[in-house]
């Protein structure tokens, strides 16, 4: 098969192309190298997709004609391209409102006059907002986000509900669960606090460490992606992709030092706006239809994180 993938450059879009390239499909990457972090990064993540199979495209989300142009003749696509990260969205929640559903509809409507009917549309956890009942279920409600980004992952699932009701396009959109791994962007949780720690450096604990996160390893989230892409036969679902096992924050740092072999220091931080106290995927609905189960633990995630990053700076 053919498929578009937005945000090819970034850390589970690369991630993405490269196990579709594995299995024998070709891509169309699309991405516009947005300086949220830096563009070297996503350039050696390019590097490991080079093949015959793999087209990259440059271009932005909000330019309809060069969308179009990378959506010509293929079977379907998987819409990774996003601004991330709730902190930031704090600080220009216009753009973040403009680039993710504005871009996204962009998709969905150039998707709907090239009759392309097959699409997988990365939403967050974050949707749920500050709730404490766990675990999350796709069914639960989705009505208090807390922070412009949460928001805008849900304004992008009900622009996909509204092209699918509309128009009968086979959309699935996937909540992705705090993903780590080989590639993250260096500015999340888990890669932060290697660098800091691998440093000397003390890091950073937000709160009294006893916010929960459902750490998900890339190899999980990829594992989930690409056969909820193939599962796809023109309905509307809304799937949980997360690890299944929520950690506190003290305790990824704990972990953390195990895995680099050396205690770390920390530093005390108040509470972030935006955040959340917990998040916890029930994936009983991604176990049933696309055959999902996480494979990868923190302690061995972490461990693969670690050696990868070692390797990245010679260390």
């Amino acid at each position: 098969m053919k498929i578009l993938v937005t945000g090819a450059a970034g850390f589970i879009g690369s991630s993405v192309s490269q196990r579709l390239l594995e299995r024998g499909d070709q891509v169309v990457g699309f991405d516009n190298f947005d300086p949220f972090y830096a563009r070297t990064i996503k350039e050696a993540n390019l590097k490991a997709l080079e093949s015959p199979a793999f087209d990259f495209q440059m271009g932005d989300l909000l330019d309809n004609e060069a969308l179009r142009s990378c959506l010509k003749g293929v079977d379907g696509a998987i819409h990774l391209a996003a601004l991330a990260g709730v902190r930031p969205s704090l600080e220009n929640p216009t753009r973040y409102m403009r680039v993710n559903v504005e871009g996204t509809t962009t998709l969905l409507q150039a998707c709907q006059e090239l009759q392309i009917n097959r699409l997988v549309v990365a939403s967050s956890s974050s949707v749920y907002g500050p709730r404490t009942e766990t675990p999350f279920r796709e069914n639960d409600a989705c009505d208090r986000p807390a922070s412009p980004y949460a928001a805008s992952k849900k304004a992008t699932e009900l622009a996909c509900a509204t092209y699918h009701h509309l128009y009968n396009l086979g959309i699935t959109c996937l909540r992705f669960f705090t993903v780590y791994g080989p590639r993250q962007r260096p500015e999340m949780a888990i890669h932060k606090f290697v660098r800091l720690a691998m440093n000397g450096e003390a890091i950073p604990m937000f709160g009294d460490g006893t916010s929960g996160r459902d750490y998900t390893y890339i190899d999980d989230i990829v594992d989930g992606t690409v056969a909820a892409f193939d599962r796809q036969r023109g309905d509307f679902q809304v799937y949980n992709l997360g690890g299944s096992n929520p950690v506190l924050l003290r305790e990824l740092i704990d972990a953390i030092g195990n895995a680099i072999g050396k205690p770390v220091d920390l530093e005390q931080k108040p509470w972030q706006p935006g955040d959340v106290p917990v998040t916890s995927a029930d994936v009983s609905l991604a176990q049933k239809d696309l055959g999902y189960s996480p494979k990868v633990d923190l302690a061995e995630g972490l461990k693969r994180f670690v050696t990868w990053y070692r390797e990245q700076n010679g260390e």
